[in-house]
C-alpha cells in the first residue's frame, strides 16, 4: 500500500521524516512523499548515513542532460536490495516501492555507466579503512563458480561446464584477503578459468595498482603464471591440494573466496543466473556485495580496550 506523507492518527512519524537524498533536495522526489521501511533489506538510518556520502552524483546534476529524478534515491536503493536479496521478478516489485520500471531504469543506468561498481568500490574502501587496512589491497584470491542458467539466458552466453556438470554461466571473481570483491566477470560456463583470468586480472590490476600477489587453485597453473609475472607484474601463487588429502579440507587462502560464493548463493537472485545480459549478472553481484558492506559499516565500531 502506498504511504501518505501526511501522518494519520496513531501512525508512525517515520513516514514524515525528511530525506536528504539528492532527488529530494534538488530533484522532484518531494512530490511522491516517503515510504515507511518495513522489509529486512531496507536500509536502517545508520546504513543510510554511511551510504549517502558515497552515492555517485546523478548526470542531471553534472550538466549531462536528463530530467531531475522524481523518486527518492533511498527508496530506489531499497527496492533493488529487496529484488536482489529475495529473488523476485522486476514486475513483482511491492507497491510501496517506486514503480518497477523506474527502479529498473535506475538499475540499468547504473549498470551501463559502471556507477554500481563505483558505488561498490567506495563502500569496500570504507570497510577496509574501518578494519584498519589500506583502502587499496596488495593481495587477493581468484576463483570461479559455475551456476545454472535460467531459460532466458541465450545460447550466446551460456555453456556446459564438464567438470561441474553445469549448463549455464560461470562467475570469475577476485577478492581481497577480507573476502571483499575486487572484480567480477561473468562468462559462459564452458570458458576456461585460465582464459577468463587473463582478462579479469588485467582489469583488476588496472584498477588496483598496489595488487602484488594473487592466490589461486590448481586450475590456474600453466602459462598463466608466467603471463601474470611478465605482463601484469603480479605473482600468481598456486595453492594445491596434496594427493593424500581425503574429503573436505580447508585450504589456506582459498577458503576466503569460497566464503564470498556462499554469500552470493544466499542471495536468492543469484542462486541461479536469471539475467539476459552478462553485464546485468555482474551488476547483481555488485549489488549483493553492497548489502553485505552497508550492514558492516552500520555496526557499532568496537572500542579498543
Amino acid at each position: 500500500m502506498l504511504q501518505s506523507s501526511v501522518p494519520m492518527a496513531g501512525q508512525s512519524t517515520l513516514v514524515t521524516r525528511e530525506c536528504d537524498c539528492l532527488a529530494h533536495r534538488f530533484g522532484n522526489a518531494a512530490d511522491n512523499g516517503l515510504r515507511q521501511p518495513r522489509y529486512p533489506t531496507d536500509m536502517t538510518d545508520a546504513e543510510w548515513a554511511a551510504v549517502r556520502p558515497l552515492l555517485p552524483v546523478p548526470g542531471w546534476m553534472r550538466g549531462r542532460g536528463g530530467q531531475p529524478e522524481a523518486y527518492c534515491h533511498r527508496a530506489i536503493l531499497d527496492a533493488i536490495r529487496y529484488l536482489v536479496d529475495n529473488g523476485i521478478k522486476w514486475r513483482a516489485m511491492p507497491a510501496d516501492f517506486p514503480p518497477w520500471d523506474r527502479v529498473y531504469a535506475f538499475f540499468r543506468r547504473w549498470r551501463d555507466h559502471s556507477l554500481v561498481k563505483e558505488f561498490h568500490d567506495r563502500l569496500r574502501a570504507k570497510v577496509r579503512e574501518r578494519l584498519g587496512r589500506d583502502a587499496e589491497p596488495t593481495a587477493g584470491v581468484i576463483d570461479s563458480q559455475s551456476v545454472k542458467a535460467d531459460a532466458v539466458v541465450g545460447s550466446d552466453s551460456r555453456g556446459f561446464d564438464g567438470g561441474k556438470l553445469v549448463n549455464g554461466r560461470k562467475r570469475h571473481v577476485v577478492v581481497d584477503t577480507l573476502g571483499l570483491l575486487l572484480g567480477v566477470m561473468v562468462t559462459a560456463a564452458d570458458v576456461g578459468d585460465r582464459t577468463a583470468a587473463q582478462v579479469l586480472l588485467r582489469q583488476v590490476t588496472d584498477t588496483h595498482h598496489q595488487l602484488e600477489l594473487v592466490w589461486a587453485d590448481g586450475g590456474y597453473t600453466g602459462p598463466l603464471v608466467a603471463h601474470c609475472l611478465t605482463a601484469l607484474a603480479l605473482v600468481l601463487a598456486i595453492v594445491k591440494r596434496s594427493d593424500d588429502m581425503r574429503g573436505f579440507v580447508v585450504l589456506p587462502k582459498r577458503w576466503i573466496v569460497e566464503r564470498l560464493f556462499a554469500h552470493l548463493m544466499r542471495t536468492r537472485r543469484l542462486a541461479r543466473d536469471f539475467e539476459r545480459r552478462t553485464t546485468s549478472a555482474e551488476a547483481m553481484i555488485y549489488w549483493s556485495m553492497t548489502l553485505l558492506m552497508t550492514r558492516r559499516l552500520a555496526r557499532p565500531h568496537p572500542q579498543p580496550a
